[in-house]
């Protein structure tokens, strides 16, 4: 939601002139409106830096290594604006209940005529068999292993203009897909392409919502690295093969993992609160659970186990749910996106890691967006550290 000055003056307890100095050091975004010359405030970030106040910064307190809430850089991409997330302005949930994959990757990576997917299928039917390679690894690293050899034979990914970009979007895509799936390229929709390769076609529609749903989400740890390995003007191949690796982490994708076995182990406990308080008793976190931006609840979760309830696999997906909802209670967070694609891989029974294979394949749409804005940019992201150790021995201060 966008606020007048005034109103984010007053909200903070400032004065214009400070105002407009918090939007000069990045604290606060502005935008233009059509319909006035006044500038406009994200009430998000008006809140959000009303929160850093409360917490002691103004009483000297020292700052934290990292504020996560705090924007980095302009983007038209992607927005989280009252507790719901947005594709270019549109609702994602809603774009969920219809689009594929591929549709929702044209809509961020603001393509036009001719359709990138339908060249890439041309182009891989004729080239490399992408999808039989490393059929021994799991479905992430066997996504990896294929983007890494196809990345030293596509000469074309060297062009970082954006229609040479949204070219390679599309072959790279279809070869993550051919690798996830193990199997070789098709014209398939992407959606129909994994559910056929996990043998559940009748969960198609259910691997399409996930995809949709988890295409971006804004600057998380792997699109902030993509963006940065773009900066320096790298391939696409190396800015998504870089963004595979930090979503790799425990802390990140990993934990859709961690949610897949998390289920499995509670599917043979007679005793839920137990576990989860054992958990917790030895320090642990419960994977799943609690998102900073949405303390209302998780939208993209919200959507998913809506529609994994409606399926014809309600019944199945009803212990699961139930689950869900008693961490919920015992824990006090609410799931997420990372619990959603857990609970859809359980109930459909896919391989150990393709709640995984779903996020990053879904994301490798939004790390190709903000890829081609980056290269739009032309400007290295090269941010700078506070420094908060011993202070270096100059003439003014050294010891006598």
């Amino acid at each position: 939601m966008l606020i007048t000055s005034r109103e984010a003056a007053r909200r903070l307890g400032i004065k214009p002139a400070t105002l407009y100095a918090y939007v000069s050091r990045g604290l606060l975004r502005s935008s233009a409106t059509p319909d006035s010359r006044e500038r406009r405030y994200y009430a998000e970030d008006v809140e959000r830096l009303k929160r850093l106040r409360r917490t002691g910064r103004r009483s000297g307190a020292p700052p934290k290594p990292f504020d996560r809430l705090s924007p980095v850089l302009d983007s038209a991409i992607c927005v989280i604006e009252g507790g719901r997330l947005y594709y270019r302005g549109i609702d994602a949930a809603g774009l969920a209940e219809h689009a594929s994959l591929e549709e929702t990757a044209r809509l961020l990576w603001g393509a036009e005529a001719p359709d990138p997917f339908l060249a890439a299928h041309q182009t891989l039917r004729r080239g490399r068999g992408v999808g039989a390679a490393a059929v021994d690894l799991s479905p992430f690293d066997r996504a990896r292993a294929v983007l890494v050899d196809l990345a030293t034979h596509d000469v074309g990914a060297l062009d970082t203009s954006p229609e040479s970009v949204i070219r390679t979007g599309g072959r790279l895509m279809l070869a993550l897909a051919a690798g996830l799936a193990g199997a070789t390229p098709g014209s398939a929709p992407l959606h129909e392409k994994l559910a056929s390769a996990w043998r559940v076609r009748d969960g198609a529609d259910l691997i399409r919502r996930c995809l949709v749903l988890a295409a971006d989400h804004e600057l998380n740890a792997s699109t902030y690295v993509a963006r940065c390995v773009a900066s320096t003007g790298a391939s696409p191949y190396a800015v998504v093969i870089a963004a595979l690796s930090a979503l790799s982490g425990p802390r990140h994708g990993g934990e859709t993992s961690q949610v897949e076995i998390l289920l499995a182990t509670l599917a043979a406990s007679r005793d839920i609160t137990g576990e989860i308080a054992g958990r917790l008793q030895r320090g642990e976190r419960v994977p799943g659970f609690g998102q900073p931006l949405y303390p209302e609840g998780d939208p993209r979760c919200i959507a998913i186990l809506d529609a994994l309830s409606a399926s014809r696999f309600a019944r199945r997906s009803g212990p699961v749910l139930k689950v869900g909802r008693d961490i919920a209670q015992l824990i006090g967070r609410r799931p997420n996106i990372d619990f959603a694609l857990g609970a859809v891989s359980r109930v459909l029974g896919l391989p150990r890691g393709s709640g995984l294979g779903m996020f990053l394949l879904g994301r490798t749409a939004g790390w190709i967006a903000h890829a081609i804005e980056q290269y739009a940019s032309g400007t290295l992201i090269r941010p700078r550290a506070r420094y908060v150790g011993v202070q270096p021995e100059t003439g003014n201060n050294r010891p006598t």
